[in-house]
């Protein structure tokens, strides 16, 4: 059984701006409070409001489960892919820092127009974005299948 068409209308509106909140987390992360995981739980949220919203016989179709473990996956391999990236020093070595790709080390800590100049830091909370999304995602559609299965609502 899916909410009324009001909390599905609500839920159609706010789902983007949540999605849009989670990427200005991830994206920012190194320059301001938040990351790979606080951005990727934001988002994951999403799909919670749509299971909520519209039952999970409707979002179900829309998130396969498999292609969330294999986003998560991803993202746990691109995470250790980049910790190994900067062994040639140390392990975890910010590797990317003053290049000419991703800037240079502002002199009086980073600004919101420095966003490059995290190095390999944006790269691993984008991985680990990706971790967090697919598994809290696929958490909560495997629990909303199986309370369907149960005899629960969806």
């Amino acid at each position: 059984m899916s909410m009324s068409k009001i909390v599905r209308t609500t839920a159609q509106v706010i789902t983007p701006a949540i999605v849009l909140y989670g990427m200005y987390l991830i994206v920012h992360g190194h320059a301001t409070s938040g990351g790979g995981f606080q951005g990727g739980a934001v988002f994951a949220s999403s799909a919670v409001l749509l299971v909520v919203a519209f039952g999970v016989s409707r979002v179900a179709p829309h998130l396969k489960e498999n292609s969330l473990m294999v986003l998560c996956s991803c993202g746990a391999l691109l995470f250790i892919t980049l910790a190994f990236a900067g062994m040639g020093n140390t392990f975890f070595h910010n590797l990317f820092v003053g290049s000419s790709i991703f800037g240079n080390v502002p002199e009086f800590g980073s600004t919101p127009v420095d966003l490059w100049t995290g190095g390999t830091v944006p790269l691993m909370n984008f991985a680990v974005a990706m971790n967090v999304v697919g598994g809290l995602a696929a958490i909560v559609l495997a629990m909303a299948l199986f309370s369907s299965r149960k005899g629960g609502d969806e």
